[in-house]
């Protein structure tokens, strides 16, 4: 005779088979996909066929008080989970017969296939597991065991009483052998599900997910997925091991938020995503000014859930949170929200934003390094919304006002950074920042972003593209920053590098201009004139008439010996000169390629009086002046070498 600890190997209901020792669900033979706590439900349900299980019995059985405080979104999410692998409905069930305001019915007919044993060493579950000095234990055991014989097995129809004190042992067994936790260095925490019912409290979601991010970026022992590629996952209906796979991460942190009157919840979930397998979930409460430390609770839950070796100085980040005003907090996540669009319209609603944080909390410090982040864009060539000579300036400015009130936050050092680079010409003093922005914040994709181009301008083109390389491990999906590792990997000359680069970019988004421009770059210094005109042509298409687009396709024209098409576009270029930007570098390039040497340093002179960011020197199109003496003069009062 078995012992009462034994509990049913397979399960059948019509068409479907339930394998309750691995947590497989099978159509005709056929695995199909579903989480393990949706599995847990269905396992509790299939014990009790015919009978009403309450929603209460559910939550004591599976959702303990202290793992789960959601209950009731994490049920409703397996019930449905349970009837999409079923095929089944909730309107018309065959299998799950919703009780109203009480819980779910299993309406199908269960037999067991087959019993096996339990592993020896199964823990007791408390006062809900079933063990072999019990007499009712004993009893059960012996009406519910099957006798096992070469070639023969019995299969019994299971009354729900019996079923029911096995499916005890059962469930207990499935929570407490998980066996050991696995190995994880490396997550994504996928858009946290709006559950205020609210469609304009999106930003207020996104806003929680970046911070999510950015706090657990802290770790460095933990490679934490970068916003702008786990976004692309929101609303999506993937499979979790896919999702892992594109993301190439251990797990995945899934979760939800809800605001109302002042108090938010956080709901989060760990995931193992090579299995689909739930780990971790908890739920956090509190006041709106307490938000932060809600996050930075779950944040150092989850890495003490992977085992992962986190640094004093780490942990100290990580407990430093202080309140902050809800009214600004607001205001900062919008901020954040409409920075995230990277448009000109958005980086403009940004700023605005910024000033209402800064305005109602003086002594926010994450404030000012989102109005620095926002102005170094403002000021950039590929926006172009303010001159570069007002906008560089207000960056530093805030950056710096950032840190004298918290000069831990990496964001604000990569700010000033990218100020003191890109405006100010300090090079010692940039390096000096990206470094420690990167000590503080090795998540942050941003920080290797524009630490990568700071390396380049100073010729260090190895150090540059491993910058770049680690940024598009943070943010793999990031087209600016898969576009921008292709032009460093052509500047540095590694030409066919940079061509399969840009070809992967335009796999990952046929519609992106700047992917269509670095490949176009590669063909034309190629002398692959044809190809080149081609590949820019849909640059300028796709970007609406960039100038930097435009520019290099009048390049490709005058190697092709068609200089009135490329006069044309010249010409086109002057007029769209303007206060802000006046397009000096594009139309060098433009002069530099009809052959008019004196020009083109004219423009590059009117440029470097602009203080246009230097970053414009390394551009292949100016590759024919490297050796003239006016050049060589330009490049040393900026501070560079050849």
């Amino acid at each position: 005779m078995q012992q009462a600890r034994d509990v049913p190997g397979r399960l059948r209901f019509g068409i479907f088979e339930a394998d309750l020792r691995t947590g497989e669900l099978k159509k005709r033979g056929a695995r199909i996909r579903l989480q393990e706590q949706p599995f847990q439900v269905l396992a509790v349900l299939l014990a009790r066929p015919g009978e009403l299980v309450t929603r209460d019995e559910l939550q004591g059985r599976l959702w303990t008080a202290d793992t789960f405080v959601d209950f009731d979104h994490g049920l409703n999410k397996a019930i449905n989970k349970i009837r999409e692998a079923l095929g089944d409905s909730a309107e018309s069930p065959r299998f799950v017969e919703t009780v109203a305001r009480r819980g779910y019915r299993f309406i199908a007919d269960v037999t067991v296939v087959d019993f096996e044993p339990a592993p020896p060493d199964t823990p007791s579950t408390g006062g809900d597991a079933l063990t072999t000095n019990d007499p009712e234990s004993r009893k059960v055991a012996e009406q519910t065991t099957a006798p096992k014989g070469r070639g023969w097995q019995r299969t019994l129809t299971i009354t729900g009483c019996g079923l029911a004190l096995a499916s005890v042992i059962l469930v207990g067994w499935l929570l407490q052998s998980r066996g050991p936790s696995p190995t994880i260095r490396s997550v994504a925490v996928l858009p946290l599900e709006n559950l205020s019912g609210d469609a304009s409290q999106e930003y207020f979601a996104d806003g929680m997910t970046d911070q999510l991010i950015a706090t657990l970026g802290q770790i460095s022992a933990l490679r934490v997925i970068s916003r702008t590629s786990v976004m692309g996952y929101k609303g999506a209906r993937k499979p979790l091991p896919q999702i892992a796979r594109e993301l190439d991460v251990d797990a995945v942190i899934e979760g939800s938020i809800m605001r109302s009157a002042g108090r938010v919840r956080i709901t989060a979930q760990l995931i193992d995503a090579a299995v689909d397998k739930h780990l971790w979930a908890q739920s956090y409460d509190g006041d709106m000014r307490d938000t932060l430390a809600l996050q930075s609770r779950v944040a150092r839950a989850i890495a003490q859930e992977i085992r992962v070796n986190v640094q004093p100085k780490e942990q100290a980040a990580l407990k430093n949170v202080k309140a902050v005003d809800p009214d600004a907090y607001e205001a900062y996540l919008k901020g954040r929200y409409f920075w995230n669009k990277r448009t000109a319209d958005g980086l403009s609603r940004a700023k605005a934003y910024f000033d209402e944080a800064v305005a109602k909390a003086p002594d926010y410090a994450r404030a000012y390094s989102g109005l620095a982040d926002t102005y170094a864009l403002l000021g950039d060539w590929q926006y172009g919304v303010m001159a570069a000579r007002e906008a560089l300036p207000a960056a530093k400015a805030a950056a710096i006002k950032a840190l004298e009130l918290d000069n831990t936050l990496g964001e604000a050092h990569t700010s000033l950074g990218f100020a003191l680079s890109g405006f100010d010409w300090d090079w010692a003093s940039a390096e000096k920042e990206f470094r420690r922005a990167i000590e503080l914040n090795p998540g942050y994709a941003t920080g290797h972003h524009w630490y990568a181009w700071h390396l380049s301008l100073m010729g260090r083109y190895d150090e540059a593209i491993a910058e770049m390389r680690q940024a598009r491990s943070l943010d793999p999906l990031s087209l600016i920053i898969n576009a921008d590792l292709a032009e460093i990997l052509l500047i540095g000359h590694f030409d066919d590098e940079s061509m399969r680069q840009s070809r992967k970019t335009i796999d990952m988004d046929p519609d992106f201009a700047l992917a269509h421009n670095q490949l176009a770059e590669v063909y034309l210094r190629k002398q692959m004139r044809d190809d080149a005109i081609t590949e820019f042509q849909k640059a300028v298409q796709l970007s609406q008439g960039s100038p930097v687009c435009t520019a290099n396709l009048a390049r490709a024209y005058a190697s092709s010996g068609k200089n009135a098409e490329a006069g044309q576009l010249l010409e086109g270029l002057k007029k769209r000169s303007n206060s802000a930007y006046s397009n000096a570098a594009e139309i060098a390039m433009v002069y530099a390629a009809l052959g008019d040497k004196a020009q083109a340093m004219a423009w590059l002179e009117r440029g470097y009086s602009e203080r246009y960011n230097p970053g414009v020197l390394l551009r292949p199109g100016l590759d024919s002046l490297r050796a003239d003496s006016r050049f060589r003069d330009l490049v040393h009062r900026v501070g560079l070498t050849q």
